[in-house]
């Protein structure tokens, strides 16, 4: 069968946020681009996930003009409500700037959104695609090749490629061994994530006791995702409905809370993981492909969000003659990156150490709690890093110099 030869300007790797937010402002921008993505339209449009886009991704979309066309889901007030104890805080992430709050957004409803915005501007996107391959990254023109779905060879020429296809995708796969770093750290921590048919919450709960951690989250006007921690290798058919309820009941401290047919469960271990640099020639890795954050804190999402924004102003900005941005593209996001993961890893601790941690611990994550409630410094600290909302260290890692050592003579 004889291969299908193409070309464009950027060939992004993976249709789940962070290609379809690549692949979208790219197209907004007018540069051509083509997306592949190895799992079916459906597959990838009902995959559920984070729930919260934040305060600094909502005015990232406000300033490419597209919130109204790719931002589903309600306004997210900004309270938190912690419990400790059974005895209720709640905390404001509002640091009182002007412009659009958060929104309360599944990723799969952002991800349809973000598709169909790029289907409508004339996009190019293209489902079961198989045997993805990336070559001549460190050349002037990479090379992609794949099978569609009924067998056909096909190869496209481009200028970038962006790997969006997450941790276990080809994208980070293809660059030698030696070029990244791998920076890993396991937390020891177990969840168990439900998503039930049950009234959401007020406002997101995160809920501390001797039993054990426990989170409460809306999905919907009539869903809601439940988190409980247990052992990391726990069993899910250990958690029947009856125990699930039980121990929400008890950890969030509400005897009356509603429950629902549960529709999904399973258990995932909670980690941390940042590869360094985040590009290797014109393979630039976008999102989970780069790295993957504790969830702790919803910065996993908004990390990649963020990724594709440097991302596709940088691509703009080189399509115009200016290299700059690839240039500090690693350096600026993993600055980001470094953040959220000890922002991530401070909440995490915390709220985990405070409940059945030995005494020395669990009494130094109350005093951190404490100061949480109790500071108005405290408070606006934990605001800004949950809105996102950084200005003044964006404009410091402009001024960053990439890595430039993996770039394969750039």
């Amino acid at each position: 069968m004889q291969d299908s030869s193409e070309s464009t300007t950027v060939v992004v790797i993976g249709a789940g946020p962070a290609g379809m937010a690549v692949a979208t402002l790219l197209r907004h921008s007018g540069i051509d681009c083509v997306v592949l993505e190895r799992r079916s339209r459906d597959h990838v449009a009902q995959r559920q996930r984070a729930g919260i886009v934040e305060t600094r991704a909502v005015r990232m979309f406000d300033s490419w003009g597209l919130t109204d066309r790719v931002l589903g889901g309600v306004p997210y007030d900004g309270i938190l409500e912690f419990r400790v104890d059974g005895r209720s805080r709640l905390v404001s992430d509002s640091d009182g700037s002007d412009g659009p709050p958060a929104r309360l957004c599944p990723q799969q409803v952002l991800v349809q959104k973000l598709t169909a915005t790029y289907l409508e501007d004339g996009g190019d996107l293209r489902f079961e695609a198989a045997d993805v391959s990336l070559h001549d990254l460190t050349g002037d023109r990479p090379t992609v090749r794949y099978r569609t779905a009924d067998g056909t060879p096909r190869t496209i020429t481009c200028d970038f490629v962006a790997g969006c296809d997450g941790d276990h995708g080809v994208s980070r796969r293809t660059v030698p061994d030696g070029v990244l770093t791998a920076y890993a750290f396991d937390h020891g921590i177990g969840w168990l994530t439900v998503l039930a048919d049950a009234p959401p919450p007020a406002h997101p709960l995160l809920a501390v006791s001797r039993e054990g951690f426990a989170a409460h989250f809306p999905r919907g006007p009539s869903a809601s995702r439940y988190y409980l921690q247990c052992p990391p290798d726990d069993d899910p058919d250990a958690w029947p409905e009856g125990r699930v309820w039980d121990a929400l009941r008890t950890r969030l401290g509400d005897p009356g809370l509603v429950s629902g047919a549960i529709t999904d469960r399973e258990i995932f271990r909670l980690r941390s993981l940042v590869h360094d640099p985040m590009r290797y020639g014109r393979l630039f890795l976008v999102g989970d492909a780069a790295h993957i954050v504790s969830p702790m804190g919803g910065k996993g999402m908004n990390l990649a969000l963020y990724d594709a924004d440097l991302f596709a102003r940088a691509v703009r900005d080189s399509v115009q003659g200016d290299d700059t941005a690839l240039h500090t593209y690693s350096a600026r996001c993993l600055r980001r990156v470094w953040n959220d993961q000890e922002f991530s890893h401070w909440l995490t601790r915390t709220l985990h150490d405070a409940g059945d941690a030995e005494p020395f611990l669990r009494n130094l994550a109350r005093a951190r709690l404490d100061r949480l409630f109790t500071s108005p410094a405290a408070a606006g600290a934990f605001a800004e890093l949950m809105t996102g909302l950084d200005p003044a260290g964006d404009a410091v890692a402009q001024k960053v110099p990439g890595n430039l050592s993996a770039l394969g003579g750039d």
